[in-house]
């Protein structure tokens, strides 16, 4: 079977910024890595993960390009299959390419077909929009929040009088 996915630019610009994709249910999730970065035009040597996701695009566990983590524990996408994390059930990934700036996609499952004789996959099937030559910004809760100060605790680091620590310590 063959798994057809829309992978959404998450950006704040007025055009939509998505590609089309094919590729098979038995794909790893780095096979598909690789397929969205050349889509977009990037060149794949970033750090990279994707995040399961539920309905409302939450995200949750995270399967890394790299394990990074101490103890070796973390799940790497060589090593997953499309079809252990995407079903009918489960349709939505969240995957973010390059820590430093952020490239955040929306990757749903948009269909399962069978596979097409003569068809090479994965496969480009329609790309929509230019991607733009930064990563769209994040914008947090906290930074809508114009009464939001997260230095507001009270203390006044001007004031060395009341703060608690000896000046001669050393």
């Amino acid at each position: 079977m063959v798994y057809r996915f829309r992978v959404i630019l998450d950006n704040d610009t007025e055009e939509d910024i998505f590609r089309d994709l094919e590729i098979r249910e038995t794909d790893t999730l780095e096979d598909l890595h690789n397929i969205i970065t050349q889509s977009f035009g990037f060149d794949g040597t970033e750090m990279a993960s994707f995040y399961l996701s539920n309905d409302i695009w939450e995200q949750g566990e995270e399967i890394s390009l790299f394990d990074l983590s101490e103890d070796a524990s973390a799940r790497l996408m060589n090593e997953t299959s499309l079809d252990s994390v995407v079903h009918e059930a489960q349709t939505k990934l969240i995957y973010v390419y390059d820590f430093m700036s952020m490239w955040t996609f929306y990757v749903e499952l948009a269909e399962i077909v069978d596979e097409t004789d003569g068809n090479d996959y994965p496969n480009l099937m329609f790309v929509q929009g230019q991607v733009p030559d930064t990563a769209p910004e994040k914008v947090f809760q906290a930074d809508e929040d114009e009464d939001y100060n997260e230095f507001e605790d009270g203390i006044d680091v001007d004031d060395y009088e009341d703060l608690d620590f000896n000046e001669n310590w050393n």
